[in-house]
């Protein structure tokens, strides 16, 4: 009896082994089915720049290049580098020689159609010209009307005159020279208003990071110790290919310099506004390696809400730097960004966490 108590009890210890064995096997291979991952948090944004630091050049926002309509030579220039001008001030001529040969044939041109056209239209009243040939006549005196308008034109445009108050930037041609149609002959801005920019370049990083209106203290080179406000006033679509970066503007607000011109040297520290809404709002600077399939200004990541399973979102890419992106939109809602392993995920795949 007692042989059969101890078999029973070895018998119900290998039971028990078995099942413990297999149960420790399939969490085995629960945790293999798991793919190793890093994360990075995604709770502050790269606004958390506090100061950007800049430097470039005042400008306004309407300089103007100058130019004939029509090719000629120039007979004078009234006005040098750093004048001063006024809305509708002559600024430059042709020689009209030419221009007006040109409009007194297009007048000739008319006054002769005009003259065909009265005797055809007599004779057509005595039924000796056709109808045809009276309407033929008329539109030779509109075509001729128009070419005639065409030339006066053209002559009040062999002058250049100021758009607005402003000053000249540039002087590009010289009295006697040969100058085609459109040829730039002066550049001019409307800086009498005093409506100033610091034009400014910025990286991909801190393009993201500026929003219109935040503020800005702006030093001007030629007034030393003394500083003024300004707002960003406007920041470019596209990328400057000459320097390979993106620009700001930054608007002078308040009190005005008055020791400025065109092209002066300037700095300004810009204060990134971090917007009011929910922590966790872009934008997000995330690891090159973190994002997959961009095209244009899209691309995908995978985000972890529980550090459980992994999902595939898309985000809006702001700009690129060397190892790393900007991203504006498309991570509001996630809790950690996977930055390794993200080649081997599909969405909802289960993961486990290796970072240290």
């Amino acid at each position: 009896m007692k042989t059969l108590h101890v078999i029973a009890l070895l018998a119900l210890l290998s039971s028990f082994a078995v099942s413990c064995g297999e149960k420790t096997s399939a969490e085995q291979k629960k945790e293999t089915d798991k793919i190793p991952v890093k994360l990075l948090p995604l709770n502050g944004q790269i606004a958390a720049i506090n100061l950007i630091n800049v430097s470039g050049q005042f400008t306004t926002d309407d300089e103007v290049m100058l130019s004939f309509k029509t090719g000629g030579i120039i007979q004078s220039l009234l006005v040098k580098e750093g004048d001063a001008i006024k809305q509708g001030q002559l600024l430059a001529t042709l020689n009209p020689t030419e221009i007006d040969a040109q409009v007194q044939q297009a007048q000739l041109s008319y006054d002769k159609s005009v003259r065909d056209h009265q005797r055809i239209q007599n004779l057509y009243k005595d039924s000796v010209a056709t109808l045809e040939q009276l309407q033929n006549t008329q539109t030779a005196v509109d075509i001729a009307q128009e070419q005639l308008k065409s030339a006066q034109f053209n002559r009040s445009h062999s002058q250049i005159r100021a758009q607005a108050n402003g000053f000249v930037l540039r002087k590009l041609a010289s009295e006697g020279q040969m100058v085609q149609p459109g040829t730039a002959v002066f550049e001019t801005n409307g800086a009498q208003s005093g409506d100033w920019l610091l034009r400014v370049p910025v990286s991909n990083k801190e393009w993201a990071a500026i929003r219109i209106q935040d503020k800005a203290q702006v030093e001007v080179e030629s007034i030393p110790g003394k500083t003024f406000n300004g707002v960003i006033s406007r920041k470019s679509e596209g990328i400057n290919a000459a320097n390979n970066s993106f620009t700001a503007d930054i608007k002078l607000m308040g009190e005005k310099p008055a020791a400025i011109a065109f092209g002066m040297f300037g700095k300004a520290k810009i204060t990134p506004v971090v917007p009011a809404a929910t922590e966790g709002d872009g934008p997000w600077d995330i690891p090159y390696d973190a994002l997959l399939e961009g095209d244009g200004n899209t691309g995908y990541v995978f985000v972890t809400s529980d550090n459980k399973t992994a999902h595939k979102v898309t985000v809006t890419i702001a700009g690129m730097e060397k190892d790393h992106v900007i991203i504006s939109k498309g991570l509001q809602n996630a809790g950690s960004l996977i930055i390794s392993g993200s080649a081997y995920l599909t969405e909802g795949s289960p993961i486990t966490i290796t970072n240290n």
